[in-house]
């Protein structure tokens, strides 16, 4: 028979209970959206009683959602800051402006380009120089700024588009301010005016008679573009005459071309030229090509001063300017022989018999 197993003198030893690995991390300190304004509380009210006074004064007028709250010194913060980077922004552009105003190496597409790309750049460092010193926690508004960035997406691409096309027409030199570009309208009519700016959504077009067309960078990339000073500000430009078919046609053609170079803006070289078109209904119709190099100075005008020059020189040396005429040629028959007849005895009347 076994006997008992006496106690133990000593006491049981108490086995500590295990702490779980996450109750050992010191618990985390909620942030909230905006850290801007809980620092500058603290540093302006450590600066004086009566600032702390005004600081806690200002806090006091809240509005609370929830667990949201809303101080009237948060919106005096944050309000400071995003005032204070859009000025801060506005005055690097404008200082990056003038700096690229000054780089006479570059010519003005050149200076525009680099003048946008400072500017997208400088607006995103302010934009982010902004987040930072807002404190806003990013993550937080991972689920709301993906819904808004989509809608922000397809509210803006053509926005976006138009900006992207911009910088590629003066990255390739193909549209550039000064140009001389044809316009088109609504009705369908077409005109040509000179590009004045390439701004970040449509470029302005002024015509002669100070009509502004704003027409979207993406057009000017996708659609065809008469440019008449891409390569070279020299155009030729047309004007047509016709003579009569009695008329001198070398001397016609010789006092042509004397009305054509009494133009000052007309160049000299290359020289203008004499062209027979067609022979017309009433006319033999010649064309004036002559060249110009400022055609955002007007086309229209230049054509007036030739055919003015050159009516006064047909005046002189009599060479017939016709117009339209038209010969009735009506043939005979025998019914119309008879019509004749009856109106010719109509048309003789009786003469009364004397007594």
């Amino acid at each position: 028979m076994q006997g008992e197993t006496p106690p133990s003198d000593g006491a049981t030893p108490t086995t500590a209970p295990v702490e779980q690995a996450w109750s050992l991390a010191e618990p985390a300190q909620e942030q909230g959206g905006l850290d801007a304004a809980d620092g500058a509380r603290e540093a302006l009210s450590s600066r004086s009683e009566t600032v702390e006074s005004v600081v806690d004064t200002l806090d006091a007028v809240a509005l609370s959602f929830g667990e949201f709250r809303v101080s009237l010194f948060d919106v005096l913060m944050v309000s400071s800051v995003i005032i204070g980077v859009l000025v801060f922004a506005w005055f690097v552009s404008r200082m990056a402006r003038r700096l690229v105003r000054r780089m006479t190496r570059l010519d003005n597409a050149q200076q525009l380009l680099v003048e946008k790309v400072a500017t997208i750049i400088v607006w995103a460092i302010a934009f982010f120089l902004a987040i930072d010193l807002l404190g806003i926690d990013l993550t937080a508004l991972a689920v709301f700024s993906g819904a808004f960035g989509l809608a922000i997406g397809f509210g803006l691409q053509k926005t976006f588009g138009n900006l992207i096309a911009g910088i590629i027409l003066l990255m390739d030199r193909s549209i550039k301010p000064g140009d001389v570009i044809a316009v088109t309208d609504m009705a369908g009519n077409e005109s040509f005016g000179q590009i004045r700016k390439i701004g970040i959504r449509a470029v302005s077009v002024t015509t002669r008679d100070q009509r502004e067309y704003l027409i979207p960078n993406e057009n000017l990339m996708i659609n065809q573009v008469e440019n008449w000073s891409y390569s070279s500000k020299n155009v030729r430009m047309q004007v047509p005459v016709g003579v009569s078919y009695e008329a001198d046609m070398n001397l016609a053609e010789k006092l042509m071309l004397e009305a054509a170079k009494s133009c000052e803006r007309v160049l000299s070289a290359p020289p203008p030229t004499v062209w027979m078109k067609e022979y017309g209904d009433s006319s033999v119709n010649f064309v004036i090509h002559c060249w110009i190099q400022d055609p955002e100075e007007g086309v229209g005008n230049v054509r007036s001063v030739v055919l003015k020059k050159l009516w006064w020189l047909f005046k002189e040396h009599d060479i017939e300017i016709p117009f339209p005429q038209r010969d009735l040629h009506i043939r005979s028959s025998a019914d119309f022989d008879r019509l004749i007849e009856v109106m010719g005895q109509g048309a003789i009347a009786p003469t009364p018999a004397k007594e």
